[in-house]
Formats: structure tokens, sequence, C-alpha cells
């Protein structure tokens, strides 16, 4: 058998695939940290907090309104956008003009008060998310076995990675962003 670089090739391009995966997870949430800080020009430290409000607000959902995975890809995110829209112009605003660091601690602030409340609320395990049907099952790649719902991870990554470079660089809402 062959090795590439010392390492089999299944193990080398399973590993490369799984790199790929997570990278798509940290894409995502390094989108809206560099579009924060371009636009508002503040650090988030709140960011990854935010992500866990969208994510518990898909759990609420689905737990008492019977909203399943797809209706909560869509509310969750206006809901989140509205606890920022909220955050901003009640806290953020005033601190555009001032030295960075005034950000940085608000927003690290907020995302301590925020997790100490969801983990007072919930507990530290996770809640239980059931994959949607149509994400079900895998494909066999030969070298792994790649399940559905992380091949829609990384396309989706790669469409909103791409929806928002498209619409900051060649919109007239972009334009006028940047």
């Amino acid at each position: 058998m062959s090795h590439l670089f010392g390492i089999p090739p299944q193990a080398l391009f399973g590993q490369l695939l799984l790199g790929l995966i997570n990278g798509s997870f940290y894409a995502l949430l390094s989108l809206g940290l560099a579009v924060i800080f371009g636009m508002l020009n503040v650090v988030n430290m709140a960011h990854g907090a935010l992500y866990m409000v969208g994510a518990f607000v898909a759990w609420l959902l689905l737990t008492y309104l019977g909203v399943g995975y797809w209706g909560a890809l869509v509310l969750a995110p206006l809901a989140v956008g509205a606890v920022g829209l909220v955050l901003e112009r009640t806290m953020l605003r005033r601190l555009y003009k001032v030295d960075h660091l005034y950000g940085l601690l608000l927003t690290f602030g907020l995302a301590l008060i925020f997790e100490g409340a969801f983990r007072h609320q919930y507990g530290v395990s996770g809640q239980p998310y059931p994959i949607p049907d149509l994400l079900k099952g895998g494909t066999n790649l030969g070298f792994m076995y790649l399940p559905t719902y992380r091949g829609w991870v990384v396309a989706a990554s790669l469409l909103v990675c791409l929806g928002t470079w498209f619409a900051i660089e060649r919109t007239k809402l972009g334009a006028y962003l940047r």
C-alpha cells in the first residue's frame, strides 16, 4: 500500500475532509466577526454567545412551538438579528468614536452574561436536536463515510460566504457600506 507523506491515503483524505468540514463552521463564525468589525469598527467578543442564542432559539422553536429545522433556519437568525439590533441601538452605538477597548470590554461582559444566564437555565450539557429527514444518511466516499448533514454544512457555508462577499463587493448596498 502506498503512503502520502507517510500516511495511508484513506487516513489523509479523511483528515483533510474533516478539516474542510470544521473549517466551514469556523468560516461562518469568523465571517460574522469580520463583517461586524469591518463595518462597525467594534471587536465583538459576544459573537460566539450570540451564535449560542441562535442555537437555543432553534431548540426552543422545536421544543415548544414544533417548528422544524428548516423553519428554525430562517427564524433563529432573525431573532438573533433582533437581539443584535437592540444591543447595537442601546449599547454599542455609544462606543463607535472611542477606543476599541471599550467595545471589547462591553461585548466580553455581554458574552459572560449570556453564557451565565443560559448555563443557569439549561445547564452545561447540550440539548438534543434531531437531524431533519432530508439530511439523514450519508455517502460512502471510498475513504470515509460522509454524513449528509456535514456535506450540507460545507455547502451552506460556501453559499453564505460567497453570498456575503458578493453583497459587499458587487452591489450598491455593499459599496455604500464599504
